[in-house]
């Protein structure tokens, strides 16, 4: 497939007829087919002059086959079009290969397919005479017509129907048992491995009545012969271990399509999904076992050339294609966004630490013209004294500390010693000039709610236990900040100075101008005040276990939280679970109205409704304080309202509905842990550079733009990625490769200044096709997805969903009429390998939760809080969120050994499609936010039995997931902690569903299979059909 070798055609395989003892084959010998380099590319076809064709082969055991002549027809006389040749011989032995033949709808109706003799020799070609291959469609017309007059001196073999001892050599191998033969519309494809379709269901011809073949039929008992694949096919196919069957009615389908004139000179790899119903059926025609999907996650990808090895990792950057387009009209043809995704703090992948340099004596390298740190892709001329700025080609001056000698290739003697000159990413120490004020130290203060709510969900006991159990773990010791408010309708203040044995609390009531009553002790050293702060947590739970106050001074609390902070900075921690009702930023209940929903007016219960909110997220990010907001409420909150905090801040927002210790406290504990001792960047701000002709214009994620390209970040982390999009600012880039520098400034925990910078390198194309080729799946939906997410709060959902779709719709028009093949391809949905998932990432952001149904689907905070977090995510995390990994467990948990081989065979992920759920097993859906374990009715009560004990016959949203004394238990317990150990960032609780508990097992379960219809939604196939049905109007 395009995937395994880009730029190169792949040949699927099929059985041919073979030929005749006598038959005398080409005369031009060659090596065969596939096993060249990888980068030849076929050329042109030609006919060599004064040469006979090979007949068609006859049946087996007759004698020569009687050439026969007829005149080509009129309509193809067109000299631009390339002259394949008429038809092929085979050679003595070998695997052939596919050579489809356009079906023409002019032309006659030839002898029906057949399936081979047992035993004739396949056939492969000579490279000299190997055109394009079409697609072959079986249905009987006559193979090998030449487009335009042949040339002078070959004779083209005639071909009479009436001969009973000629037929064509092209005979798809049908099982057995077919009556019939397929008409027009049946197609034999070769799958994508993973794809293979295995079914022993006879084929059902898609159209047309069976067309009267003039030949004997096969004899009684005979069975087709399975075509062997080459060597040369499995290296094409990456190693495939067996050969896909080569006559599966429907699925995917690699071909490679003939020059379509001047324009389209390159041969283009690209693979394609048969779409066509049976007439009079309700069947929609499409093989759902062989549609492609993303069963393997997130593959980062890898496919560009050797000249851009030295680039940073893609977790770090990653662009929507690696192959940026050289002019405006190229954009304009693009229809997909065209930009990049950064998470500039991502985890490095193992062994691959980004080394953090030093330039004491030199000073950090730059480009005096427009700032560029020093990279792999500088080039140093004038024997080592100037080097050249790969952004903007301005020559600068090498300082004398960092000279060093040039070699006969050009090459600085010293770079082996060099990272910033090897490495795509890499961490400099910055000096005094790169600081406005000294470093700050890591800050911690916490904002918690304790009116009645709060106390009686248990949320205050389980904060307080995991901010003392983390106080160890804290970044950044001896320096680390702390202080503390907590608010119901008044705000209480703590002085927590290190002389004192308990803290002392002071009450502030004057909501509406409110007054820090002690400048001094509110934020104190953390190692100085430690017996303090311990006390305080100790007695938090109980402080306020009496409390019956219901009213929530927000607004008032966080004005008094801005002002202690605002000296240093830092991270302020939000818990709040009642509605601010009282003082400043109070908000009044507007998510219930479900009059709103399908007007014009929808949209407003997504934007905040109060300014304040966003003023003081303004502010806050002004004095370098980030804020992430854990939102527990049972009832309507606004978080659309509250959420801006985080949104502007560049923080996250952590959202427990119906929160209770009981069930929750576990989720609740790990996430704060994590949030409190992951690494974490200070007063940050970013900048992502690029060369000479394009700019990043628009931003998208958690953060505050200080001006037009400066992202202020007052506190990032691992978790966070952030996406931009590209325009050109030339008509035509002249350019040959585009250059990308993302430069994140920020204060570590130990206090030094540090610039963390990745670079990469991208071709710049004129060629569409290519953009396509070098398209990346993932960055593209991350992209969409916030797109997406800012549209639901200026447009109906509808909408929104109807624009996701819309642009898939012209992304894969303008690929299919890039290359002109539907009127021979009519009935496929031909997509670019590189984009083969989209289709299917489009649907699940359409039936995610921040985008999918209406008033009664979603409420209105849960659907705001998953679109604050999906703005946040990484690419990684977004596509298993939006796409899970659905796994069965019985086999191996009845399997009395288990390895580590047999873990990774059993986390094999399935299709999220109810056929994929067997009443008799046990399955594990992860989406990276929550596990489900699903119990069929039918599971082996013995399973049941060892893995929840007496529990087993109860209600499942009762019973709590614990490990038992059992191997069995043992074994479960331990797949979950590698679940979540493989993604930290958050903390999937265990919920427990048996089939056939509703509503719990819909809203769990059975909404979350994006391929299946559910709630007047479309399912995988008929999104997909409805796809190709917009595709081709106007294509």
């Amino acid at each position: 497939m395009g995937t395994e070798n880009p730029g190169r055609p792949s040949f699927p395989a099929t059985p041919f007829a073979a030929a005749p003892p006598t038959m005398t084959p080409f005369s031009n010998s060659g090596s065969v087919v596939g096993s060249e380099a990888s980068n030849l590319r076929p050329m042109r076809p030609t006919v060599p002059p004064n040469t006979s064709p090979p007949m068609t082969a006859g049946p087996a055991g007759s004698g020569e086959s009687p050439a026969f002549r007829p005149a080509p027809p009129t309509r193809f006389n067109d000299p631009s079009l390339p002259t394949p040749p008429s038809s092929y011989g085979p050679p003595a032995a070998g695997t052939f290969n596919r050579f489809p033949t356009p079906p023409f709808g002019s032309m006659p109706p030839g002898p029906p397919a057949r399936a081979p003799v047992v035993g004739q020799p396949p056939f492969q070609p000579p490279p000299s005479q190997v055109s394009p291959p079409l697609s072959f469609r079986p249905q009987g017309q006559i193979p090998g017509v030449p487009m335009g007059s042949p040339p002078p001196g070959v004779n083209t073999p005639q071909i009479d129907s009436s001969f009973p001892a000629s037929r064509p050599n092209f005979q798809p191998s049908f099982p057995p048992t077919v009556s019939g033969y397929p008409a027009a519309g049946a197609s034999s494809q070769l799958p994508l491995p993973g794809y293979v379709k295995q079914s022993n269901a006879p084929f059902q011809a898609p159209q047309g009545p069976p067309v009267q073949s003039p030949f004997q039929s096969p004899p009684v008992g005979y069975a087709p012969s399975a075509p062997t694949p080459s060597p040369h096919f499995l290296s094409q196919q990456g190693g495939l271990a067996q050969a896909p069957p080569v006559a599966s009615p429907y699925g995917l389908h690699s071909s490679t399509m003939p020059p379509m004139g001047a324009m389209q000179g390159l041969i283009e790899d690209f693979s394609s999904l048969s779409i066509g119903s049976v007439p009079g059926s309700i069947d929609p025609g499409v093989d759902s076992k062989s549609l492609p999907r993303p069963l393997e996650g997130d593959v980062e990808p890898n496919s560009l050339p050797e000249g851009y090895s030295l680039n940073c990792n893609p977790r770090y950057l990653r662009l929507t294609t690696n192959a940026i387009p050289n002019s405006q009209s190229l954009v304009s043809r693009w229809h997909l966004p065209l930009g990049a995704v950064v998470c500039p703090l991502a985890q490095a992948p193992e062994g691959e630490e980004v080394s953090v340099l030093n330039f004491v004596s030199s000073g950090i390298i730059r480009c005096r013209r427009c700032r560029t740190y020093v990279n792999p892709f500088v080039t140093f001329t004038d024997s080592g004294r100037k080097w050249r700025c790969n952004i903007c080609a301005l020559l600068n001056d090498v300082p004398g500390d960092y000279f060093a000698h040039l070699d006969a290739t050009g090459r600085r003697v010293d770079l082996d010693q060099r990272p910033e000159l090897t490495k795509g990413s890499v961490e400099f120490v910055a000096p005094t000039e790169y600081m406005v004020r000294p470093p700050m130290p890591p800050l911690y203060f916490f904002l918690i709610d304790v009116s009645i709510s709060s106390v009686r969900s248990g949320m205050i006991e389980v904060v307080a236990k995991t901010i003392k159990s983390c106080l160890d773990d804290l970044p950044g010791f001896p320096r680390t900040q702390i202080g503390f408010i907590t608010y119901d309708s008044t705000v209480h203040f703590y002085n927590m100075k290190s002389s004192l044995t308990q803290p002392q609390m002071m009450v502030v009531s004057d909501l509406d101008d409110i007054f820090i009553p002690l400048p001094d002790d509110l934020l104190v050293n953390l190692s100085e005040s430690r017996t303090v702060v311990e006390a305080f947590l100790d007695s938090l739970p109980t402080m306020f276990q009496d409390n019956l106050n219901m009213e929530s001074a927000f607004g008032p609390a966080l004005k008094a939280a801005f002002m202690v902070m605002s000296q240093l900075g830092g991270k302020l921690l939000i818990f709040q679970n009642t509605m601010p009702s009282l003082g400043v930023g109070r908000l009044k209940l507007r998510g219930d109205d479900p009059r709103a929903y399908g007007t014009d007016k929808e949209y407003s219960l997504r934007v905040p409704e109060d300014p304040f909110y966003k003023q003081m997220a303004a502010d806050f990010t002004k004095f370098q304080i980030g804020v992430n907001v854990y939102a527990f409420s049972d009832k309507y909150s606004d978080l659309a309202s509250i959420g801006t905090l985080a949104k502007y801040t560049g923080g996250q927002l952590y959202y427990y509905p119906s929160f209770q210790a009981a069930n929750h406290s576990e989720k609740l504990s790990h996430e704060l842990t994590r949030d409190l001792t992951r690494e974490t960047a200070w007063e940050a701000v970013m900048r992502i550079r690029c060369g000479k002709g394009i700019r990043f214009t628009s931003y998208h994620g958690n953060f505050m733009l200080r001006s037009t390209d400066l992202v202020a970040l007052p506190a990032v982390d691992c978790d966070k990625a952030y996406a931009m999009q590209l325009s050109l600012e030339e008509t035509l880039l002249t350019n040959q490769t585009v250059y990308f520098q993302v430069a994140l400034l920020y204060t570590a925990s130990c206090g030094e200044r540090r610039i963390r910078v990745h670079t990469a390198a991208a071709p710049v194309v004129s060629d569409l096709g290519e953009m396509y080729r070098q398209a990346d799946t993932g960055a593209i939906v991350s992209m969409l997805s916030r797109l997406a997410i800012e549209k639901t709060m200026s447009s109906k959902l509808e909408d929104v969903r109807s624009n996701v779709h819309l642009r898939i719709v012209k992304a894969l028009r303008e690929y299919r009429n890039l290359y002109a093949v539907q009127h021979r391809l009519g009935g496929r949905l031909i997509y670019p390998e590189s984009l083969k998932f989209l289709p299917l990432y489009g649907l699940a952001l359409c039936k995610s939760t921040p985008l999918r149904g209406g008033y009664s689907d979603v409420p209105l905070d849960e659907r705001c809080a998953a679109g604050f977090t999906m703005m946040a995510l990484p690419v990684k995390n977004l596509l298993k969120l939006l796409y899970p990994s659905l796994v069965q467990l019985d086999d191996y948990l009845l399997k009395p050994s288990a390895s580590a081989d047999e873990f990774r065979k059993v986390m094999k992920r399935l299709p999220l499609t109810a056929d994929s759920l067997d009443s008799r097993g046990l399955y594990v859906y992860d989406d990276g936010l929550q596990i489900v374990l699903w119990f069929g009715r039918m599971l082996s009560p013995d399973i049941a039995m060892n893995l929840l004990g007496p529990d087993a016959a109860a209600e499942l949203s009762r019973v709590t997931l614990v490990e038992r004394e059992t191997e069995m238990s043992r074994r479960l317990m331990g797949l979950l902690k590698k679940l979540r150990e493989s993604d930290p960032s958050y903390h999937q609780l265990c919920n427990l569903v048996r089939q056939g508990e509703q509503p719990r097992e819909g809203f769990m379960v059975l909404t979350k299979l994006v391929e299946d219809q559910t709630g007047g939604t479309n399912g995988y196939v008929d999104w997909l059909i409805q796809l190709h049905r917009q595709v081709q109007q106007n294509a």
